[in-house]
């Protein structure tokens, strides 16, 4: 097991590669070293965070890390670079599902000895990352389904489209202040189920040809909803 301070370490260095390989993948002829930089950085991340102190249960950790490297292995090295935005738009929803387990495990089981207004913060954490995670997930399959070719790539225009967006929105919000009144659990819940029914909605009334632009808006999102996971964790790192 690492100490904290060792852990602290290789987030640091991890992020000083990260910060490289974004920088890097500007230049066409610096790209290759650039993916190195973010390869070795997630490996150190996934390093520091799988040995840290305070995690357990390794017989369950280390099997899945190997079948997801043996996935993502294969599934790389059949995706033709034409097909780049498929695999990145698959690859989001996947970020965006974890994100939503990850909230939804950590109400139900919350960190110890939080009262007062740092329950709150933790609730409002575990919220925003849920419903940004679910927004990705199925915004994510949309688009990967259109730039497939496996769902029609016309916009699905629906009458009042805006408002059914706006009244999803304001819904999410009301249930999000009855989660922070501690009613229970299924606001939570039933946000979770309208958050993915507005995700998939968003993307589905955009056409096919604009799904670039959005696989970009959901790389945003994926990262919001990974910033959320990590307040909810408690993970400087993330």
């Amino acid at each position: 097991m690492l100490s904290s301070n060792i852990v602290t370490a290789i987030y640091i260095a991890a992020s000083v590669l990260f910060i490289l390989s974004l920088g890097g993948l500007s230049n066409q002829e610096k790209a290759k070293r650039a993916v190195w930089f973010g390869i070795v950085g997630m490996a150190l991340a996934v390093f520091g965070t799988v040995f840290g102190p305070q995690v357990s249960g390794f017989i369950w950790i280390i099997p899945m890390i190997v079948i997801g490297s043996i996935i993502g292995t294969v599934v790389a090295q059949r995706v033709e670079m034409t097909g780049m935005p498929q695999l990145v738009a698959a690859l989001h929803s996947f970020v965006g599902i974890a994100a939503v387990f990850i909230g939804i495990n950590s109400h139900i089981e919350p960190p110890p000895n939080l009262f007062g207004a740092e329950l709150i913060i933790h609730d409002i954490e575990i919220f925003i990352g849920v419903f940004i995670g679910a927004v990705t997930a199925t915004g994510s399959v949309i688009a990967y389904g259109k730039l497939s070719g496996t769902i029609d790539g016309k916009a699905l225009l629906l009458p009042a489209r805006n408002w059914l967006n706006l009244g999803a929105v304001l819904f999410c919000v009301w249930l999000g202040a009855l989660f922070l009144n501690h009613v229970g659990s299924w606001p939570l819940y039933l946000m979770t189920i309208v958050a993915l029914i507005f995700g998939a909605h968003l993307v589905m009334a955009i056409g096919g040809a604009d799904m670039p632009v959005v696989v970009s808006m959901l790389n945003s999102y994926s990262g919001w909803a990974a910033a959320a996971t990590g307040f909810c964790l408690e993970m400087i790192y993330l």
